[in-house]
């Protein structure tokens, strides 16, 4: 488990190398809502996405020698960059196993930021098993997506930045994917402001921690096809199931049809683009999943990084 101590270690650990993303509001999103909407622009962090937190919270935490011999990671793209980079700002090398489907933006950056890329079929292979043997095989240490407490604490200080920009918010709104940024942004919330609800948002598609949650306890399926790569999990973590199974009040789904809805609002009413995964918050908003009426929202949009010729495609309506 994580704690409030954790998650401010990890602001401390970060400060000065993380961008402190400003708060936006659109009084266009109040209006729709009947909500005081507070945005929290991950795809403005370094790397396109909230991920760096996490990433350097837990290579900064690491041994001289460790770090020497250097880190691997698994992710379909934003996790990559993040691990990469902060690889590259400690001095050290990251070796990343992304699926062959990666998103040609993600790959080029990833590789962009010094990292050496091992391909595989996300469809066919388990990544965690072939992350896990990549890691022994070569000495490194694995730098988990989300299922790691150093990792949870770093993506936590999303929350803790946006209270102390917006404070007291009824509700935080969240994506979920394997879990992480919603166990280490409930950690903070709840320790700060004990009467938030925390509601996290699914693609349809890819509703593994909603059943589990529902169920109490994980439930793994077949990788789930979306256009919300990044929150493609094919099961909770086990110790995200375990933060948000005890701080998360309710999960809620979005069609792939609201998801570019609300990219479609957030690039024409804020000026932001915003990846699919990033915009399920606002589309459960939008699509009036949660109950926010005269309420203060605070929303974390998780990332953006999303190639123009995909972001366009998306909004045309074309096959992703």
């Amino acid at each position: 488990m994580i704690s409030l101590a954790d998650v401010e270690a990890a602001a401390a650990r970060i400060d000065g190398v993380a961008h402190r993303t400003a708060v936006v509001t659109s009084r266009t999103l109040d209006a729709r809502t009947g909500a005081h909407v507070f945005l929290k622009p991950e795809c403005l962090q370094r790397t396109g996405s909230f991920k760096f937190r996490g990433a350097y919270n837990k290579i900064a935490s690491l041994g001289e020698e460790q770090r020497r011999r250097g880190v691997a990671a698994f992710s379909s793209g934003n996790h990559a960059q993040a691990v990469a980079l902060a690889a590259r700002l400690l001095e050290t090398t990251g070796v990343i196993l992304m699926p062959e489907d990666t998103p040609a933006a993600k790959l080029e950056a990833t590789r962009g930021y010094g990292a050496e890329i091992v391909t595989y079929d996300r469809y066919t292979e388990d990544r965690e098993e072939l992350g896990a043997a990549l890691a022994a095989e070569r000495g490194l240490e694995l730098v988990r997506p989300y299922d790691d407490p150093l990792v949870m604490a770093g993506q936590g200080t999303a929350a803790l930045e946006l209270l102390d920009d917006a404070p007291e918010l009824d509700v935080l709104v969240a994506p979920v994917g394997g879990g992480g940024l919603i166990a280490g942004c409930s950690t903070a919330a709840k320790a700060l402001a004990p009467g938030v609800r925390v509601v996290g948002v699914e693609p349809e598609a890819a509703d593994e921690t909603r059943r589990s949650l529902a169920t109490g306890e994980r439930i793994r399926t077949a990788v789930p096809r979306t256009i919300a790569d990044g929150l493609q999990a094919t099961e909770p973590g086990k110790l995200t199931f375990d933060v948000n199974r005890r701080l998360v009040d309710g999960i809620v789904t979005v069609s792939e049809e609201e998801i570019v809805a609300a990219m479609s609002f957030l690039f024409d009413r804020t000026k932001l683009v915003v990846e699919p995964s990033g915009a399920v918050g606002v589309a459960a908003l939008i699509a009036g999943r949660i109950d926010v009426a005269r309420r203060r929202v605070g929303v974390v949009i998780s990332g953006g990084n999303v190639g123009v010729e995909r972001f366009c495609a998306l909004l045309a309506g074309a096959p992703s």
